[in-house]
Order: C-alpha cells, then sequence, then structure tokens
C-alpha cells in the first residue's frame, strides 16, 4: 500500500495537524515506511503462537468473592450530620 500526497493531506486533517506544504513530502515517505513495516509484520506466520498481553507472564490476583457487610459501618457514616443504626438520616423531599 502507498500513501499519496492527497492522502496525507486527508490523515493531518483528520488528525487536526497543520501540516505546511514542504512537511508533505517528508511525511509521505515516513507514512509509506511505516506501511511496509506492517506489511512486513504480517507476513510472520503466528499460527500456534499463544496470545500475549504482557512480554513476561502474569497470574492476575484474585480474591475470592464472598459477600460481606464491610464491617465498616461507623466508619462509613462517621461524618454525616445525622444518622440513626448505621444508616444517613436525610430531610424528607417528597411529600
Amino acid at each position: 500500500m502507498s500513501v499519496d500526497e492527497k492522502t496525507v493531506r486527508r490523515i493531518a486533517h483528520l488528525a487536526r495537524i497543520a501540516v505546511a506544504e514542504d512537511e508533505v513530502a517528508p511525511l509521505q515517505g515516513e507514512l509509506n515506511a511505516i506501511l511496509a513495516f506492517v506489511e512486513q509484520l504480517s507476513a510472520v506466520d503466528v499460527t500456534g503462537v499463544e496470545a500475549m498481553t504482557s512480554v513476561t507472564p502474569m497470574a492476575m490476583k484474585k480474591r475470592k468473592d464472598v459477600v460481606t457487610d464491610g464491617g465498616r459501618a461507623v466508619d462509613v457514616v462517621a461524618n454525616a450530620p445525622e444518622t440513626e443504626d448505621h444508616y444517613f438520616l436525610v430531610p424528607k423531599v417528597v411529600e
């Protein structure tokens, strides 16, 4: 795939980048080099290779899925202006 000057201008417009006329040709060369590299990558045979999310093997830390009350109800309502039995008291707004 090759990028022409019109495409360079279009990409610059979509990226909201101001590109002067004398910068179009160098950008065209850079974009063509990037696309050539991507084409090289697509030629690599990756059958049987497991997808990776990192270059180092990692195991996700998991905790047991247990429902608890948190045991911190007193701490949660400690700064509330008014509470009752670990609930926030608020003024009635609907009659």
